[in-house]
């Protein structure tokens, strides 16, 4: 079993000769497959209309597109992040997918525009980075570990090959190889050593090397691949496992740190594996494939259990509420199974990348395609700012990787639903259009009907030119439960469906049964001689299932998630009467599927006979009251305002957490000098217990990117209190970010409108890991802050603030 794979330079490499890839199959491109159904037809229309457009007016709204002028010599400092190129690199790329799908002169002629000023920005020796251009000239090249320089090139790369395959116009891919034979001459064997810190050159690298043919592209990014975990020839330390430079490529086997940087690292690998024939590769991406599917998915399919370095955690470490699960490591897992199913003809991998894009990617992108999701939670209390700083969907992110990333992957997506060999046309995804291939040298058109993921009826129609005889390989969903490799959630025991189903599917070719014939690979394989309209349709039973999760992932112990088809439900509050966290599904009761068109933008719901837990007081004890439930899918959820979410239910009242009673800290009102965007003030006294100090499962308050300074975060009670004593729990992300306890710290308390230090009587201290105590003479006030002098090069954080 195989790799990741990032970005969409599967699709590219499908319109090269049959060869040119390296890969057992190649991918029918997004160009050939016209999508006309009631599900993606108005996701690609809003992408087109609405998505890239609003992407563009934010990158010149932030500065983003200024940075080209100013670069070119037009007046003004760099604005933003240093990585900031890579977005407009990413819109780019989008819009010319779009374009090549569907003809928008307005937006050609934007195109060329606009590349004239990145043009104008390049070096006369081919660099192009407008961060070190403005900011640190002299500099080039001398924080790989950081900088970004090595990342926003690949997505140049990424993004000239897509225009030029778009328009035809060498423009965009001028300044690209420009800049690609700047870096081959800088880094390389005699030349400078260097690792990427953010892995994604080595994918630009390799499809510009397949769309140009210049092999020595591809060599370079071998070089890069080959240079990690290896400390020889290289001027800084390995930068360890946050950034998979822990040890050489082909021996790693386990899934580790950054998820998107993972992703696209071993998208790479897979690249290299299959064009340059480095077969050393594939035990390793064999080994890291398992690793994912076997501890670290979410059942959506997400990837990255961690906000602490947006990284994977231990195998099994799957929590809800903190979930990350960004949506660009979405993407990646979308784009490495595809990759996958293209290397070994195997149905399992086009069945995790179909859960993943109808349910962790989708859920980034909202209905009308402005707002989004960075990290994608399972479970919500509808008040925590998980989304970098918002309980809410957000137009924006500082960091805005995840909806430039959004809006070049939607139009990629028709890219995957048809593969062929030399000999066969494989059916990867079901959606509604039309599509042109060859089989060997007979051009053959498929047209595909149906309502999918609503209704499993899927009807085909084959027209080669003439009669032709191939195997046509039909995916039928591990969902259905129905195949000889078996019915299963994802391609391991992570999750099981709680019971089987009666229900097979069927396969008919021209209206008669088809021979029961499967591939070792466990697609349906039809073998004969097509004629023109010759049909097929595929019935698949879509009853609503309860997956059960594997007893080691703590949180879904006693819980289920519901299914339906490919989709994921989630229960709302917005449905349930404010409720989601405290919902009891027993087992007993029956799930219906309800269409509902005035909902969502027209979707199938769940509803089922359930209960309402909640604290009796009286009683000191959990109640339940009946309550009809309603599920819908995950994608769809937040559309309506924040509130209360979870994918898995509780299947008995006993598994429903009893409220918190309320302490002297979590009744307080809590405030900060300053706190990062995606933190909260909130995690002061949210009561959660921290595991260790870079505990990324629950939230955090920190004062990031302040450094060296004197900060403050506050409590101002409802009334005068009598107090003596205080707990702190500080942050500390060391091997991953920049937050340290601070160098020293002090408690004060408000009487009569001024700030006085407490009379402590045991010392301050700052420790990782351990509660930090200091008892206190007694004092009643209305308020306690602590000030914090933070250490000269670090910020500092806290997980939580006991008071006592």
């Amino acid at each position: 079993m195989s790799e990741f794979i990032a970005v969409v330079g599967s699709l590219v490499m499908a319109a090269q000769p049959a060869d040119a890839s390296g890969y057992r199959l190649e991918a029918v491109p997004f160009t050939s497959v016209h999508v006309s159904d009631g599900f993606w037809t108005p996701r690609l229309e809003t992408n087109r209309v609405v998505t890239i457009p609003f992407a563009f007016e934010q990158c010149e709204a932030t500065g983003r597109l200024a940075n080209f002028d100013r670069a070119a010599g037009a007046p003004g400092e760099h604005e933003g992040f240093f990585f900031n190129d890579s977005d407009v690199y990413k819109v780019i790329e989008g819009a010319a997918y779009s374009l090549a799908i569907h003809p928008d002169p307005e937006l050609d002629a934007y195109l060329d525009a606009l590349i004239e000023r990145i043009a104008a920005a390049q070096l006369p020796d081919g660099y192009l980075n407008t961060y070190y251009t403005l900011k640190e000239p002299g500099k080039r090249w001398t924080n790989l570990r950081v900088m970004h320089e090595l990342y926003c090139a690949g997505h140049l790369f990424e993004a000239a090959v897509a225009h030029h395959q778009a328009t035809g116009k060498r423009t965009l891919l001028d300044v690209a190889t420009r800049f690609a034979d700047h870096i081959d001459a800088t880094f390389g064997p005699g030349r400078l050593g260097g690792t990427p810190g953010h892995q994604e050159i080595e994918i630009g690298l390799m499809r510009l090397a397949r769309h140009t043919g210049e092999k020595r592209y591809a060599e370079l990014a071998r070089y890069f691949l080959e240079s990690r975990g290896r400390a020889e020839g290289r001027a800084e330390p390995l930068y360890g496992p946050y950034a998979q430079d822990h040890e050489p490529v082909a021996r790693q086997r386990e899934a580790v740190g950054h998820a998107v940087r993972a992703g696209y690292q071993y998208a790479a690998m897979a690249d290299a594996a299959a064009y340059l024939g480095m077969d050393d590769y594939l035990p390793a991406l064999d080994a890291l494939w398992t690793d994912v599917v076997s501890s670290k998915m979410y059942v959506t399919g997400g990837l990255g259990a961690r906000r602490s370095g947006e990284a994977f955690g231990d195998p099994y470490e799957l929590p809800n509420d903190s979930a990350y699960a960004e949506t660009c490591a979405a993407i990646a897992g979308a784009l490495w199974a595809h990759r996958m199913a293209l290397l070994h003809a195997d149905a399992r991998y086009a069945d995790v990348l179909e859960r993943i894009v109808y349910n962790a990617f989708l859920a980034g992108v909202s209905l009308s395609g402005d707002r989004f999701f960075y990290p994608n939670p399972l479970a919500c209390d509808g008040h925590t700012n998980f989304n970098q700083g918002t309980p809410d969907r957000a137009a924006w992110f500082a960091c805005a990787c995840c909806p430039v990333n959004v809006a070049r992957f939607i139009p990629s997506i028709p890219g995957y639903v048809y593969a062929t060999s030399k000999d066969a046309v494989f059916v990867n995804l079901y959606m509604g259009g039309t599509a042109e291939m060859r089989v060997g040298d007979t051009p053959v058109s498929i047209t595909q009907q149906t309502d999918y993921p609503w209704d499993g009826v899927i009807r085909l129609t084959i027209n080669p030119e003439r009669p032709v005889a191939f195997d046509l390989m039909m995916r039928v969903p591990s969902w259905t439960g129905d195949k000889p490799l078996g019915g299963s959630v994802l391609p391991s025991h992570l999750y099981s469906y709680a019971e089987g189903t009666d229900e097979p599917h069927e396969l008919l070719v021209n209206g008669e049964t088809a021979p029961e014939r499967w591939s070792p690979g466990g697609y349906r394989r039809l073998t004969r001689m097509w004629q023109p309209g010759d049909t097929i349709e595929l019935r698949l039973p879509m009853p609503v299932r309860r997956v059960v999760a594997d007893e080691r992932i703590e949180p879904n112990r006693g819980r289920v998630a519901l299914e339906r088809g490919p989709i994921v439900y989630c229960v709302e509050g917005v449905d349930n009467g404010g409720h989601a966290l405290h919902l009891v599904l027993p087992d007993n009761a029956s799930l219906t599927a309800q269409p509902r068109q005035d909902l969502l933008g027209g979707i199938v719901a769940v509803t089922a006979p359930a209960l309402l837990a909640y604290y009796h007081e009286e009683t000191d004890s959990v109640a339940t009251r009946e309550h009809a439930l309603t599920a819908v899918p995950y994608y769809a959820w937040n559309h309506r305002g924040p509130g209360e979410m979870a994918v898995w239910i509780a299947r008995d009242a006993s598994v429903v957490p009893r409220p918190l009673r309320p302490t002297i800290a979590s009744s307080a009102r809590a405030s900060a000098s300053h706190t990062w965007s995606s933190d909260t003030v909130r995690a002061l006294n949210d009561q959660a217990e921290p595991k260790h100090s870079n505990d990324g499962s629950i939230q955090r308050h920190t004062w990031w990117p302040r450094r060296g300074s004197t900060e403050w975060v506050q409590y101002d009670f409802a009334r005068p209190t009598t107090v003596s004593g205080v707990e702190v729990y500080w942050f500390d992300d060391t091997g991953m970010g920049q937050c340290r306890p601070p160098r020293s710290w002090r408690l004060l308390y408000r009487e009569g409108g001024q700030w006085k230090p407490v009379e402590a009587t045991t010392p301050y201290t700052a420790q990782t890991d351990r509660w930090n105590t200091v008892e206190f003479r007694p004092v009643t006030t209305d308020g306690l802050r602590i000030e914090a002098d933070l250490q000269p090069e670090f910020s500092a954080g806290i997980l939580e603030w006991r008071v006592r």
